[in-house]
């Protein structure tokens, strides 16, 4: 009876060793991850907001989500500031610009989180209105459209590619601007990025 008992604690001990790897392991993993996002967060909001700043000055209103009221702490507003030091960068799950000279249909940089096979992936598309459609049973609705700028699981995210992204979206927003023309904006977009979901509202 000793040597089944003893086998039965062999079998154990073989798999408690197995399970204190694996918690190690997911652990790990898991604060790598959270690592990586509250670095991506930390620059989106501060390229973010910078880019909201800088548009501004020609008069075209994009309103940035989360709102700079709630991780950013101002000596002179908008210009001097620093992060609130009590933020929670962890917390941030999607951050946005969405031009506001456009009403509720302007054209937006939107990034976000989001699972696959327990690893999480950052993604960023620039979305915009294409028109409105009439479907007979539901009415007039309006077909929105994303090109995909970025999408990569955080633990590989490259903070150089991702900001020669920015800045190549940005600069061709801007102009669009100045020169009153959207369609050098989404000339860009369909020539240079993938294309991503297509959905009416």
């Amino acid at each position: 009876m000793a040597k089944a008992e003893s086998k039965d604690a062999d079998w154990f001990a073989a798999l408690d060793e197995e399970l204190e790897k694996k918690t190690l392991e997911i652990s790990d993993n898991i604060v790598e991850q959270n690592n990586q996002r509250v670095v991506i967060n930390r620059n989106l909001l501060e390229d973010f907001f910078k880019i909201w700043f800088r548009f501004n000055k020609i008069n075209v209103h994009l309103s940035l989500a989360p709102e700079s009221s709630t991780f950013a702490q101002f000596v002179v507003y908008p210009e001097q500031w620093s992060f609130k030091t009590d933020f929670d960068f962890l917390g941030v799950d999607n951050v946005s610009l969405t031009d506001r000279t456009q009403g509720r249909v302007g054209d937006s940089v939107k990034s976000w989180y989001y699972s696959v096979d327990s690893k999480i992936h950052f993604r960023m598309v620039f979305e915009f209105c294409e028109g409105e459609h009439y479907y007979k049973y539901a009415g007039w609705k309006r077909i929105f459209s994303q090109y995909v700028l970025l999408d990569v699981p955080v633990t590989k995210f490259d903070i150089k590619k991702y900001h020669e992204m920015l800045a190549d979206t940005v600069k061709t927003w801007y102009e669009s601007h100045i020169r009153r023309d959207r369609d050098i904006i989404l000339k860009h977009l369909r020539e240079k990025y993938d294309k991503g979901d297509t959905f009416t509202q």
